[in-house]
């Protein structure tokens, strides 16, 4: 039986009614957190969080100025929300990758800011954001993902300082790629930019800079997010968590 050691604490992970963070959902859930599953899927939402006995949140968070005046009142936050898009930079819609930044660094940041107020009032809090081995490392065609990261990588050192006095920790989880809708749904992306069939893209593109050849599991992802709302990891922050297969040993 899970050890019920979140129970009584309040969890809110974006992006989850689907891959990581589905799997953050159910794990928080199985350690006794009452979660907020935000999604921008209405129904897929609401699945979830009846699943895990949570609450489901649908919201579009790229429509950052929304954001502005929010108030959260969670002891957990897990910012996952994300897409993809895959193309050279002469070729990259400006509007593309401005949504891109706005989902997956204006939106942490605001949220993050709207969570501190409440997390510094209960000298607790945790703060866990879903980067990326791309918050570390670049690759070709994904620009605005890789500045997303990265940026998100600053953003959460920022807070673990800020954070600190008031008992509120910030990391990061970097994966290299996960099995998710996400990651399937570049496929296609990747064939094409790559000019290779789309059934060589894991293992020549995908695959190509881990040392262990596999896809990541989403449940192994959450495992490392509820550790780190743990009492156990109280006296990590700001640090970055690598689960890439070896890919910035290199």
């Amino acid at each position: 039986m899970t050890e019920q050691d979140l129970a009584g604490k309040r969890a809110l992970v974006t992006g989850g009614a689907s891959g990581i963070g589905l799997a953050c959902a159910r794990e928080f859930a199985r350690r006794g957190a009452f979660v907020i599953v935000a999604d921008l899927n209405e129904d897929a939402a609401t699945a979830v969080a009846a699943e895990v006995a949570g609450e489901p949140w649908v919201v579009d968070l790229s429509q950052t100025a929304d954001l502005d005046d929010l108030m959260l009142d969670v002891d957990i936050l897990v910012n996952n929300a994300g897409i993809q898009r895959v193309s050279s930079i002469p070729d990259f819609d400006p509007e593309t990758f401005r949504l891109l930044l706005r989902l997956m660094l204006e939106s942490p940041f605001l949220l993050i800011r709207a969570a501190l107020p409440a997390m510094y009032d209960r000298g607790w809090g945790r703060i866990i954001n879903i980067s990326s081995a791309h918050g570390l490392r670049a690759s070709s065609f994904k620009s605005a993902y890789v500045s997303a990261k990265h940026g998100l990588e600053g953003l959460s050192k920022v807070t673990a300082l800020e954070g600190a006095p008031h008992g509120v920790t910030s990391n990061c989880i970097n994966p290299a790629y996960v099995r998710t809708p996400l990651v399937e749904k570049q496929i296609t992306d990747q064939a094409a930019v790559h000019g290779i069939p789309e059934e060589e893209v894991v293992e020549r593109i995908m695959l190509t800079e881990t040392a262990i050849k596999r896809l990541i599991e989403p449940d192994e992802v959450a495992s490392l997010a509820g550790w780190l709302a743990s009492s156990h990891a109280g006296m990590v922050t700001g640090a970055s968590y690598t689960m890439d297969g070896g890919w910035t040993a290199r």
